[in-house]
C-alpha cells in the first residue's frame, strides 16, 4: 500500500509522509518524490540529482536487511532552506547497517549535508539532510 500524507501533528514544517512496499521496483516513487519536494525548495539541479542519489542509496541499504513483506515508510521534512529524508524499515534479527567508513556511507555523507542511521534491533532507519547552496 502507497500512502502520502502532508501534514503531521504536532511538526511546525511541511511534513510528507510516503510508505511503499520494501521492493527496489518502489524506489522510482521515492526518487521522483525526493526531486519534486527538493524542486520545490528550489535546489540547484546537481543538488536535487545527488539527493535522489543519496535517497536511492540509502533505500538500498535498507532494502539488503529488510524483513519479508515489509514496507519502507519514508519522511520528507521540509524548512525554509533544507530538506530531511528518514526512511524507515522493519529489519531482520540481528540485522546491521554498513559501517561507516563503507563506500555506501562515503556516498551518502559526500551527497548530503549530513547522514547518520540507527538500528535497534526491529528497525532501521537512515536520516539524509540537505541544505540549499545560497546562491
Amino acid at each position: 500500500m502507497t500512502q502520502m500524507t502532508d501534514t503531521e501533528p504536532d511538526v511546525g514544517d511541511d511534513v510528507v509522509l510516503l510508505t511503499v512496499p520494501a521492493d527496489g521496483g518502489y524506489l522510482g516513487v521515492l526518487r521522483t518524490a525526493t526531486a519534486g519536494l527538493a524542486a520545490r525548495l528550489h535546489f540547484a539541479l546537481d543538488e536535487i540529482e545527488d539527493l535522489r542519489i543519496a535517497v536511492d542509496e540509502a533505500c538500498a541499504m535498507l532494502l539488503a536487511i529488510a524483513t519479508r513483506n515489509a514496507e519502507l515508510e519514508c519522511r520528507f521534512a521540509v524548512t525554509d532552506d533544507a530538506l530531511t529524508v528518514e526512511v524507515t524499515v522493519a529489519t531482520v534479527r540481528g540485522a546491521r547497517l554498513p559501517s561507516e567508513s563503507s563506500f555506501a556511507w562515503k556516498v551518502l555523507t559526500a551527497l548530503t549535508t549530513s547522514a547518520a542511521a540507527e538500528a535497534n534491533g526491529r528497525q532501521a532507519t537512515i536520516r539524509l539532510l540537505t541544505r540549499r547552496t545560497e546562491f
